[in-house]
Formats: C-alpha cells, structure tokens, sequence
C-alpha cells in the first residue's frame, strides 16, 4: 500500500480532517514519521553585493582559525561552521557580473541570450538549468522514504516583486525560475492553507481544535508534549502577524527601494518571522531542502538599523580607500551573519523529532553571495560559509582552494545526499569532481 493511502486512511478512519496533517506529519506514534534512515536537510541562505575580504576572511587555514569582524556572530557555531575561500564562479557567456552571480549560483550553467540589459556588459536572460537545491529535492522526491508535502520552500525577505535575472537563484529548469515568497502572510498561508489573504489571519486552531484533541487522545505523553509546543507556535505566528498588520495600519509606508513588497525598516522583524517559519516546516517535515533569499542581486537595502542610510548596491561600488563605507558594509555583512547565526542556534536548539540530536545535526546551511566583492564585481572567492552536520562534511575548519571552481562544490552537495552525480551545469568545470569537504 503506497504511503500516502496509508496516510489517508488513518485520517478517515480517525475521523479528522485533511487540514490537521501539518500538525501531525512528524509524530513517530502515529508511524508517519519516517525514521528508518537519517534525515538530512539544505538550506542556501543568499545574501548580496560581495563582501569586505579583510574583514571577513579567517586568516588561518585549518581548525584553529579567528573570525574576522563579519563572521563574528557565528564564534558560538564555529566548531559547526567551515569557510571555504578560493572557491569561484567560472561560467562566463551573456549578463553583467551581478546577473551571472545570482543566475550561475546555483546552477553551474550559462545564462540564455535575452533582452535584460546591465552593466556594460550584454543583455541576458534567465539560466540554462535548474538550480542544485531542486535537483536534491527531485532526488529526494522521488524515493517515499524521503518524500515530503512541498518538496522545498523559498523564502524570501524584501526581494522585489519584479521578476528578472537579478531576483532569482532557485530554478526549477532551464528558462524556469522559482520566486521566492517573501512575505510571512502568504508562506503561513502555504504552510497551513487556512489564511486567505494578508490582510486576514483566520483561527486556524480554532478550526481544528475538534480534529488536534482527537488525534491527541492517541498519542504517547511525549507526543501530545510535540503537538502541544506545534499548536503554540501556530497561535504565536498568528498573534505576531495579526499584530504586525495591525501595527501598519494607519502609517504611511516609508520610502524603499521601488517594486519591493514590504517595508524596508521591517526588515528585522521579517527575517526572524521567516526563520521561525523555515525551522517549524523541518519540524514538521514539510521538506527537507530550502532556500533564504535576503533581497536580490545588486539589492538596495538601507539598513537604517544599523545606521546605515545609503543602499546596499550603491556602497558596495565605494572604493577600499573608502574607509567609512567599508566599515558600514562590514557592519551589513555582520548582520547577515547574526541571520545565520540565528537559524543556525534555532535548529541546534531544537530536538530533532524522534531523534537523536538536534535539527542542526541533519541540516546543512550554505550562506552565499553572488560577487566575491562589490566594487570590482569579481566572481572570484564567492563567499561559501556553510553550518551544521547534515552531510557529514568535516566541520569547524578554515579551507583555503586555489580557485577551485564552485560547480566541485554543488556536486559536493549532491553526493552529500547520496545522489551521485559526476557532473551538474557546465561539464566543463566538473572534471576534478567533488570537493573533497570529509
């Protein structure tokens, strides 16, 4: 009997709704929790524009390694953490250094020919192949063992409604780009399909409440304790996103960037409520592959919260003897980083459902950028900082490459996973085959 039957037929047979699935999809008494073989789980977080070198890479090799101002936040994770330098973005073809960045990412591969223009360079069009994070979720999906309700989710924070080469990493195919959802309304809505619209947050325990105390009463106490902590995080995000909207009520919406969703100064606030939501969707096991876009390719944040009142894209153009604007872009760089560190202790924190360990344990972040600097738009040293044990990498160590190119990297994602692939976008770069990270 196929596993999803299976599922059904409990339901029926219970006698409770569909709707009370992502309440109990992880609860090892009621046998859908699959825990015969380890889960292991990806997250890409981007963020834009390059980085400071000097402020951000370790200068040691190895395990004994500082952290440099940037990276800073992440010296409770460190001996969870690995930097990897000298890895660069090789594939060249059409589309400025920004469009190549976020569009060959993830995909390894050109960009087609088309008619979106920037820099200097010539105009582009979206990427000739799909991304790795989908090509581990198409892996994933296709064993019932490792299959989950979304595959994979995209969260985003302030990337702009516009669709084109600079807003998207994630594809699907070629010519195929996935938009990332960047506002907690619509993900929450995703997650739990109650919610009609942003403007509405409906009771989603209250419609179930029927259904939650039935399936509780056949439980084991430990259980009943996991959709207990389940059904409070609900309520919270319901309260936190009934709250925030009323909050906006009645105030004038601040200048931003044009095209963007949300509001630039709340970007704090939803890239906490989008973590929240990314380590809740592990715990339940909605997918096991996710990605967290923080703006886009030449991204115009202004991080007024850190007393940053210039766009991001435009400081990152200011030369290294600009001393005030590399600060403040090492400031930026900072919080992106106490991000990171952020989900990286969510997920340590929390346990990993029917065990052992912590989700930190069986996941592992990639946190990367589409420039290795902004102000000469180099492709090489593209940040790669990555965090947790999900692939068995051996962690807590500086790695120094000699320009390695960063296809070795993806394929190295993908062999972590089991799925063993010789080769992913460009063959041309895959010929050494996969970083050895062991």
């Amino acid at each position: 009997m196929r596993y999803n039957t299976t599922r059904r037929g409990f339901l029926r047979d219970l006698g409770v709704s569909a709707a009370a699935l992502p309440f109990i999809l992880n609860l090892p008494s009621l046998g859908f929790a699959n825990q015969a073989r380890r889960k292991q789980r990806l997250i890409v977080v981007f963020s834009p524009n390059g980085v400071v070198p000097g402020t951000f890479w370790p200068d040691e090799e190895g395990p004994a390694f500082t952290l440099k101002e940037s990276l800073a936040p992440l010296a409770p994770l460190q001996d969870r953490a690995l930097v990897l330098r000298g890895v660069c973005d090789k594939v060249r073809g059409d589309g400025d250094s920004h469009m190549r960045g976020i569009g060959c990412l993830l995909t390894g591969t050109e960009l087609f020919p088309g008619n979106v223009q920037g820099g200097s360079d010539t105009p582009a069009g979206w990427a000739s192949g799909l991304s790795i994070d989908q090509e581990i979720k198409n892996h994933l999906q296709r064993d019932l063992a490792t299959k989950t309700r979304f595959g994979s989710l995209e969260f985003g924070v302030l990337v702009p409604e516009r669709s084109d080469t600079w807003t998207r990493m994630v594809y699907a195919g070629a010519n195929k780009p996935v938009a990332p959802i960047d506002d907690p309304y619509q993900m929450f809505s995703r997650l739990y399909g109650e919610t009609k619209d942003r403007e509405t947050v409906a009771g989603i325990l209250d419609a179930l409440k029927d259904d939650l105390k039935r399936v509780s009463d056949t439980l084991s106490a430990e259980d009943r304790r996991k959709l207990d902590e389940h059904a409070t995080f609900v309520r919270e995000m319901e309260l936190e996103l009934r709250a925030a909207r009323e909050a906006k009520a009645g105030h004038q919406v601040p200048e931003l960037e044009p095209g963007v969703k949300v509001r630039n100064d709340e970007m704090p606030r939803i890239s906490k409520m989008q973590i929240d939501l990314l380590v809740n969707s592990f715990v339940n096991d909605f997918a096991r592959v996710a990605s967290l876009q923080y703006t886009n390719s030449v991204g115009q944040a202004k991080m007024r919260w850190l007393g940053v009142e210039e766009g991001h894209h435009d400081l990152s153009h200011e030369p290294d003897s600009n001393a005030e604007a590399q600060e403040k872009l090492t400031k930026i760089n900072r919080w992106f980083c106490e991000q990171l560190a952020y989900l990286g202790t969510r997920l340590s924190e929390t346990p990993e459902p029917g065990g052992p360990g912590s989700l930190l344990d069986h996941t592992l972040i990639v946190w990367t950028n589409e420039l290795g600097q902004g102000n000469s738009h180099s492709l090489d040293h593209i940040p790669f900082v990555l965090l947790g044990n999900g692939l068995d990498f051996r962690m807590g160590r500086s790695l120094k490459f000699d320009g390695v190119p960063h296809s070795r990297l993806l394929l190295s994602l993908a062999n972590g996973f089991g799925h063993e692939i010789k080769q992913f976008g460009n063959p041309d770069f895959c010929g050494d085959g996969p970083l050895n990270l062991g």
